[in-house]
């Protein structure tokens, strides 16, 4: 065969004319194609699925539970009653030490520089330790104080004014001991970047109760963001109107929220309305739900310009009250959120998320260590936290806020050394056993959950894995976490897992 003939056999052979065909074809034009072919018949069940979970979306009674509107952050009913209508998180990012802070061990104490016993090494994997490490003892004094007789350290003087408001939870467990997958799982539910975050959920569940600003707002103290990066706070599957909205405590509080130079306030509007009755010709055609949430991010963003620099305005805070925080108007800080967060939930948002770097104490220089990092960061912490307990408090507003505190695993009970350096004294990471803590919304106050062994190795009774910490927050916002869910690449995705083995934690709730 000649080069022409091999040439015009590729011409004239309908099956590599095909597949150019297909190769230029759009998938929109590709499935629109095949709908009239013997291929719709397995196309059609896939159709058939799609359309019924877009209707069960739509009617609130399917998968998620959630009813479609034309506005993505439209106020939706729970699925019962709700002990809290906002959260707001305070995440430690690289996890304080709870051996230091909440769960009191004196027997790290009397044990102190012994070898760590070999039961508890068989099978461990560290971050960072080598070989046999020796016992740590706690490095700072305990108490317990308050009505309940919690044990708390000398580093948290302000937390000892308000713990008769919070329920400690000794026993969380998490299967991650980096921060990046821990940070994941904790805030999107999967170790793996993808999924969609907390906050997001709970818009996607609840919608906003104010149209001006976010349902998601992020607060990060300082310029680092955690390791994860910024998609603990995305949206993942969920339509991008639900990711959140990171807000500045200095300069614009929102990145680009301003008109351009030049352009007036009454041009922007008629360039949204504009822009959306394009966006609504194309959903009309193609359905594609992102252009819907596009269209409600441009409004929203027009809103915002307004309702934002009012909200994050702490200039219009008294005297008093910012002595309370110790915040400083213009500078970011974790006191600076936490009084934000404050006038964000009392506006309507649902869900406000801090962020605070700085925790990840190995030990390995002054800047990291328990003996001078930890009480730096606990004095920048303890305050503003406790005040914004007792500020909600004061208003009215702690029973239907849910406050949650906490890094994304634990610290050893064991000296990590690293490098054989034993100038500074740190703990490794440690996915066993951690403290959090919640207040506020549904809570039971003045208590402490579980319990670990005497070493604060592993957990003695009453385990809390991360999935059910999700699930029981979730529950006192009324939302179950079997219902929210969101259909994505054939499964019904959730907070959770789709595996559904995750638990209420009833011992939590008042």
């Amino acid at each position: 065969m000649t080069t022409n003939d091999a040439q015009n056999r590729q011409t004239n052979d309908p099956t590599l004319h095909a597949v150019a065909a297909v190769a230029q074809a759009t998938r929109r034009t590709f499935l629109g194609n095949l709908a009239g072919g013997a291929a719709a018949l397995s196309l059609g069940g896939i159709a058939l699925s799609e359309l019924l979970s877009r209707d069960a979306r739509a009617s609130g009674s399917g998968l998620d539970g959630t009813a479609e509107s034309d506005e993505p952050l439209a106020v939706r009913a729970p699925h019962f009653k709700a002990r809290a209508k906002s959260v707001i998180y305070i995440h430690l990012a690289g996890s304080p030490s709870q051996l230091e802070l909440l769960d009191y061990k004196p027997k790290l104490a009397e044990f102190h520089g012994t070898p760590c016993p070999d039961e508890y090494l068989k099978g461990e994997k560290f971050a960072f330790i080598k070989g046999h490490p020796t016992l740590l003892a706690p490095q700072h004094k305990f108490a317990r104080t308050g009505q309940a007789g919690l044990w708390t350290s000398d580093l948290l003087p302000n937390f000892r004014s308000i713990e008769d408001e919070v329920c400690v939870i000794n026993t969380m467990t998490t299967d991650q001991f980096n921060h990046a997958p821990a940070q994941l799982l904790l805030h999107t539910g999967e170790s793996r970047f993808g999924a969609a975050s907390f906050g997001s959920w709970v818009g996607y569940g609840l919608g906003c109760e104010t149209r001006d600003l976010p349902a998601f707002v992020v607060l990060v103290s300082g310029d680092k963001t955690p390791d994860a990066g910024k998609s603990v706070w995305g949206s993942g599957y969920l339509p991008s109107v639900y990711q959140g909205v990171q807000c500045r405590a200095s300069g614009d509080p929102v990145l680009y929220v301003k008109d351009p130079e030049g352009m007036l306030r009454e041009t922007r509007r008629a360039t949204i309305d504009a822009i959306a009755a394009l966006g609504k010709l194309s959903y009309a055609r193609h359905g594609d739900r992102e252009t819907e949430s596009r269209i409600a991010q441009y409004e929203l963003a027009y809103r915002m310009q307004m309702a934002v620099p009012d909200a994050m305005d702490l200039t219009r805070e008294s005297a008093a009250t910012l002595e309370e925080y110790g915040a400083s108007p213009g500078t970011p800080s974790l006191a600076n959120s936490c009084l934000l967060a404050r006038r964000l939930v009392e506006r309507g948002v649902r869900f406000v998320q801090l962020y605070d770097w700085g925790w990840d104490g190995h030990g390995t220089s002054p800047s990291d260590d328990l003996l001078t990092q930890l009480p730096k960061k606990c004095r920048e912490m303890d305050q503003p936290v406790a005040a914004l307990i007792r500020d909600l408090r004061r208003r009215g507003l702690l029973d239907e806020t849910l406050i949650v505190w906490g890094g994304e695993f634990g610290r050893t009970p064991v000296a990590e050394f690293r490098g054989g350096n034993t100038s500074f004294l740190g703990r490794d990471h440690h996915p066993h056993a951690f403290t959090m803590w919640m207040a506020g919304g549904g809570v039971k106050g003045g208590t402490a959950y579980g319990e670990t062994d005497e070493l604060g190795y592993r957990i003695a009774r009453d385990p809390v894995r991360v999935k059910d910490l999700q699930a029981t927050i979730l529950h006192l916002l009324g939302l179950d976490h079997l219902r929210l869910g969101y259909m994505h690449a054939g499964l019904n995705h959730r907070l959770t897992g789709v595996q559904g083995d995750a638990k209420v934690v009833r011992g939590l709730l008042a």
